[in-house]
C-alpha cells in the first residue's frame, strides 16, 4: 500500500479533526516535507493560528511510517509536551491509521530523574536533607510525601512525575529518583526489568514519534552512550528557547553547601581522615565564596587557585577509595556506592573545569564563564560559583546538526527581518536563505491574523526613558489613561519583578478594577482568574511574557513598561556581548538587542490569540522610537498598524470596551 503524499494526509487529517483549511499551515507542512526528503535543515516562523503542530506532525509520522524509522519531536515546556502527548498525537494517529494502513504510534521520553527508581524505593537509600535548609516542618512534610510516593508506586504504570495525581516537592522526589548517574544500570540493578526508565525507553524505541525535551537533546548530545533511540529527522518546537535550555543543562555549580552534601553521601565508604580533609576543603571554598564579590570571574581572586586544586585532589582522593562495587554487593549498598561515586565525580568535573578557563590566560579564547552569585533559599543565603558554556553553537553544530535533519520552529524566529540572528547561536552559517551549501533555508509561514486590521502597535515616544529610580510619574499617568480607556482587561508586562509589584501597588488607588500581580499566588491560578473576570488586569514579568494564552475579551491591551534588554550585570550574556566585540562585531546588536527583540516579539504575541481578537500593543518605552536600534527591534514585531498618537489608541480601546454604565 503507498502512503499518500503530505497534502493529501493533511487534508485527510483537517477534515477529521473538524478543522478547516490553512494556507500558512499547508506551505509549513510542505517545506517540512521538502526538508525531510532532502535532508536540509529548515527554519519555519509559523504565527499563532497557523497550527504548526499538525504542520510538522502529519509529514513527520508519514515518514516514520513509509522509513519505519523514529522521528524526534523536542520541546521547551511541559505544556506542549502535554498538549503533543495527551491531544495532539492521540487524535491525529487516529485520523491517519486508515490512509496510513496502520495506527502509528508514539511516546514521551524524559531524563531518568523524572521517573520512580524502583531500587531506590526498596533498598531505602535517601539522600541527606541540607543542613542548611534544614527544619522540622520541612522533614516532616517530606515524609508525609515519600509515604504517598511509596504507597504510588504500586497504583503508577509510568512512574512518571507528572503523572502524579498530587504534585511533591522536589526534596521529595529526589528521595525516590536518581539521575543517570547515580543509577546502577539495567543489568546490575535488581529492578532492571520492571524500571519505569528502561519501560519508557523501550516504548520509544518501538514508537513511530518520540516526545521530548531539549534538555534530553543537549543530553544525548552530550553522552557518550545513546540515550535517544536512532533517528534521521528532528524537530524542535519552541525553537526561541533551545540555546537557553541546552546552555542550562550545561551549567554547573560549585558551593561550600555542595561539598558537604558529597562528604555526607561518601558515609563509611571512605576513611574518616579522607571524609575530614574533604569538609575541610569545602569550609575553605565557602569562607573564599564570601569574602568574593558577586559577578565574573575573569581571573582567579587570591587564594582561589590553591583552594580549588585542594578541593580537587580531595574529591578524585575520595573518589579513589569508594572504588567500584564488587560483584555480589547487595542492591542498597552498591546504589549507595553509585551515588557517593555518582555525586564525587560530578563536582570533581566542576572544579577541574573551573580550573581549565583559568589555565587559558586570553580571555577572549576562553570556552567557559565562571562566576559567583548569591542565592537566597528559603531565608538562607548560598554562596555559589557557575561555569557556563560561552556559546553552545558548536555542541549544536557537531552533534545535532551533523547527524540528523533538524526543522524548527516557533512562533517567533525572525529579528531583524531575518533568521541569520537565531541561526548563529544554533551553529549554523548565516544567510541561510541565499548562501550555496548553507545546509538550511528559513521560512516565515505566516498567520491567519489581519495585523493591521486587528491590532494597533502604539510607542510613547514623548514618555521620558525609563531609568533605574522606579517608573515615572508620566509613565504611570499614561498607564492609567491606556487601562481606563480598556477597562481592565489589560496584561502589563514589566523588565522585572520590583517594576511589576511598584505599578501595581501605586495603580491600585487610581482605577476602578482589580489588579493581580505575579507573586499574589501560583501563576497558573492568576492566569486563570485573569481570564476569567473581563475587568481584571495582570501585572508580571519574565514567565508572563511567554506563558499567557488568553484569547478573546479578558486581553485587549498589552502593556510593555520599557524594552526588555538583559540586566546589565548579567555575566554570562555580558561576557558574550564582550567576546562578540571581541572578534570585531556588535556585541549590543548580536546580544542585548536580539535578546530585547525575542522577548519583546514574544510578549506583543501574547494580544491576537485568535482570529476573532482585537487590541493594542503599547511600549512605554520612547526609545523604540527614538534609538538607533529601534527599527531593528521593530522589524522582528508583527506587523500591526503602527502609531505614536496616544488619543487615537485610547479611542480605540474605549471603542472595543464594551460600555460600562
Amino acid at each position: 500500500m503507498s502512503v499518500p503524499e503530505v497534502p493529501e494526509l493533511l487534508d485527510h487529517a483537517v477534515s477529521e479533526l473538524g478543522g478547516t483549511r490553512r494556507d500558512g499551515q499547508v506551505t509549513m507542512a510542505s517545506a517540512v516535507a521538502a526538508a525531510i526528503d532532502d535532508g536540509e535543515h529548515l527554519a519555519v516562523q509559523a504565527g499563532t493560528g497557523t497550527g504548526k503542530s499538525l504542520a510538522y506532525l502529519v509529514p513527520s509520522i508519514r515518514h516514520a511510517v513509509e522509513s519505519n524509522e523514529t522521528v524526534v519531536v523536542s520541546t521547551a515546556t511541559i505544556a506542549l509536551q502535554r498538549q503533543l502527548t495527551e491531544r495532539d498525537l492521540p487524535r491525529l494517529a487516529s485520523a491517519l491509521t486508515k490512509p496510513l494502513g496502520r495506527e502509528p504510534h508514539f511516546a514521551i521520553l524524559k531524563g531518568r530523574a523524572n521517573y520512580l527508581c524502583l531500587n531506590k524505593l526498596h533498598s531505602g537509600v535517601a539522600d541527606e536533607p541540607d543542613s542548611e535548609l534544614f527544619d522540622a516542618f520541612e522533614l516532616s512534610r517530606t515524609g508525609r510525601e515519600v509515604t504517598r510516593l511509596r504507597e504510588w508506586t504500586s497504583e503508577t504504570e509510568t512512574g512518571d512525575r507528572d503523572d502524579l495525581p498530587q504534585g511533591v516537592s522536589d526534596r521529595s522526589w529526589r528521595q525516590v529518583s536518581v539521575t543517570s548517574r547515580e543509577c546502577l544500570g539495567a543489568n546490575a540493578c535488581p529492578y532492571g526489568e520492571d524500571c519505569f526508565a528502561e519501560l519508557a525507553r523501550r516504548k520509544a524505541g518501538a514508537s513511530d514519534v518520540i516526545v521530548t525535551n531539549h534538555a534530553m537533546l543537549a543530553i544525548d548530545a552530550m553522552s557518550p552512550a545513546t540515550i535517544l533511540p536512532e533517528h534521521r529527522v528532528v524537530v524542535i518546537d519552541e525553537a526561541h528557547e533551545l540555546v537557553d535550555r541546552i546552555t542550562s543543562v550545561t551549567t554547573e555549580e560549585i558551593s561550600a553547601a555542595g561539598v558537604t552534601i558529597v562528604a555526607r553521601r561518601l558515609g563509611k565508604l571512605v576513611s574518616d581522615e579522607t571524609a575530614d580533609s574533604l569538609v575541610g576543603a569545602g569550609e575553605q571554598l565557602g569562607i573564599l565564596l564570601e569574602a568574593t564579590q558577586n559577578g565574573e570571574w575573569t581571573r582567579l581572586p587570591n587564594g582561589a587557585g590553591e583552594i580549588l586544586a585542594s578541593l580537587r585532589d580531595r574529591l578524585w582522593n575520595a573518589r579513589s577509595e569508594i572504588g567500584p562495587a564488587k560483584p555480589g554487593t547487595d542492591p542498597e549498598a552498591a546504589a549507595a556506592r553509585q551515588m557517593a561515586m555518582s555525586a564525587t565525580e560530578s563536582l570533581h568535573d566542576s572544579v577541574v573545569r573551573t580550573l581549565t578557563v583559568f589555565g587559558e590566560s586570553d580571555i577572549t579564547k576562553r570556552f567557559d564563564v565562571v562566576w559567583k552569585s548569591v542565592d537566597d533559599f528559603r531565608n538562607n543565603t548560598r554562596h555559589t560559583l557557575r561555569i557556563a558554556p560561552l556559546s553552545v553553537a558548536g555542541l549544536l553544530r557537531t552533534s545535532l546538526f551533523t547527524d540528523s535533519t533538524v526543522i524548527l520552529t516557533s512562533a517567533t524566529l525572525t529579528l531583524g527581518g531575518n533568521f541569520d540572528a537565531l541561526a548563529r547561536t544554533w551553529g549554523l552559517p548565516a544567510h541561510g536563505g541565499d548562501a550555496e551549501g548553507a545546509g538550511w533555508r528559513g521560512l516565515d509561514a505566516g498567520s491567519p491574523f489581519d495585523y493591521p486590521k486587528s491590532a494597533i502597535l502604539y510607542v510613547a515616544d514623548r514618555l521620558p526613558p525609563p531609568g533605574r529610580d522606579g517608573i515615572a510619574p508620566a509613565t504611570l499617568d499614561q498607564m492609567v489613561e491606556l487601562m481606563t480607556a480598556a477597562g481592565g482587561r489589560t496584561l502589563g508586562l514589566f523588565s522585572s519583578m520590583r517594576a511589576a509589584k511598584e505599578a501595581a501597588e501605586k495603580l491600585r488607588d487610581r482605577v476602578d478594577f482589580p489588579i493581580l500581580c505575579q507573586g499574589d499566588d501560583t501563576t497558573s491560578t492568576l492566569i486563570r482568574t485573569f481570564s476569567d473576570d473581563e475587568q481584571t488586569c495582570l501585572f508580571g514579568t519574565l514567565s508572563l511574557w511567554q506563558g499567557v494564552d488568553v484569547p478573546g475579551r479578558s486581553l485587549q491591551l498589552v502593556m510593555i513598561d520599557r524594552i526588555p534588554f538583559p540586566r546589565p550585570d548579567d555575566p554570562l550574556l555580558s561576557a558574550r556581548q564582550r567576546d562578540v566585540d571581541a572578534r570585531g562585531g556588535n556585541g549590543f546588536l548580536t546580544v542585548s538587542a536580539n535578546h530585547a527583540g525575542l522577548l519583546l516579539a514574544q510578549g506583543a504575541g501574547r494580544l491576537l490569540r485568535s482570529t476573532s481578537d482585537r487590541g493594542v500593543v503599547a511600549v512605554l518605552d520612547p526609545r523604540l522610537a527614538t534609538a538607533r536600534y529601534g527599527n531593528y527591534l521593530m522589524a522582528g514585531l508583527p506587523p500591526f498598524w503602527k502609531t505614536r498618537d496616544l488619543t487615537a489608541v485610547t479611542a480605540a480601546l474605549a471603542r472595543l470596551a464594551p460600555s460600562r454604565s
